[in-house]
């Protein structure tokens, strides 16, 4: 059975996942069913969770009811307990939108909530992220999680993330990073799937970010935050969340 969720996991296109997805958590939610790991995002208890991972797995990552990763988990509790997003009246652009936030964050009435994306069936509007079809100073939230790391021109990518962001706003770029690593690498010439995968992480990336990340974003224009949120929670409960130890989130403003 394991080895079987694995091969689904990483075999079948995103899209075609997260419709069959609908089909097949409820099925794993009562297969899994028990008290120690916990999704936050719906509350539901686990034995376990299920592997993730294109190329090199992750074991007990994937959430088997919402289908969330530790990025989701970790973002999902930042929101919670740092932000007023669950109760502020703001205008929120989310690209590539994660099946765990999507039909969650459309039923919040006080959000005027818009997706986007050039390929996912969950977009509202279809776009290219180098090339926005919004006005300038347009949104107070944009999320773009692992997304980035997609983009041949990621500079301009951020230029027009930090261009339709209101003064004022927030916008929230998770990328794949490797914090141990200075620069980020890239190289125009990787082109083999399987080399991207081995050298990049996944097959359709074209860069590992390193600690410069940051320092980009900064470049654009943004005034970042560095959030090592799970060094503020307690190490049961990073455990009980399958969160990432360690992992930053990059919480960006216009000013």
């Amino acid at each position: 059975m394991k080895k079987l969720f694995k091969l689904v996991l990483n075999r079948i296109p995103r899209p075609l996942l997260i419709r069959l997805s609908y089909l097949v958590r409820p099925i794993l939610s009562m297969l899994l069913k028990g008290n120690t790991y916990t999704d936050p995002i719906d509350g539901k208890s686990f034995s376990r969770f299920l592997p993730y991972g294109y190329g090199k797995q992750r074991e007990n990552v994937l959430s088997p009811s919402t289908l969330s990763l530790e990025r989701h988990r970790l973002l999902w509790l930042y929101l919670t307990t740092e932000t007023n997003f669950f109760t502020a009246s703001v205008k929120v652009l989310h690209f590539a939108p994660e099946q765990a936030f999507y039909k969650r964050f459309k039923k919040l009435s006080h959000l005027d909530y818009t997706t986007t994306d050039l390929n996912s069936p969950l977009a509202d509007i279809k776009a290219d992220i180098c090339n926005l079809p919004f006005k300038d100073d347009t949104y107070d939230i944009i999320f773009c999680n692992h997304v980035l790391e997609h983009i041949p021109d990621d500079t301009k990518a951020m230029q027009e993330i930090y261009r339709i962001l209101k003064h004022g706003g927030m916008a929230i770029l998770q990328v794949p990073q490797e914090l141990d690593r200075d620069t980020t690498f890239e190289d125009d010439s990787i082109t083999d799937p399987k080399e991207r995968a081995q050298i990049f992480g996944q097959y359709d990336h074209v860069r590992v970010y390193g600690k410069d990340y940051f320092e980009k974003l900064r470049s654009i224009g943004f005034k970042v935050d560095e959030v090592d949120y799970t060094n503020l929670l307690k190490k049961e409960e990073v455990i009980k969340y399958c969160l990432a130890p360690g992992e930053i989130l990059p919480v960006c403003y216009k000013h």
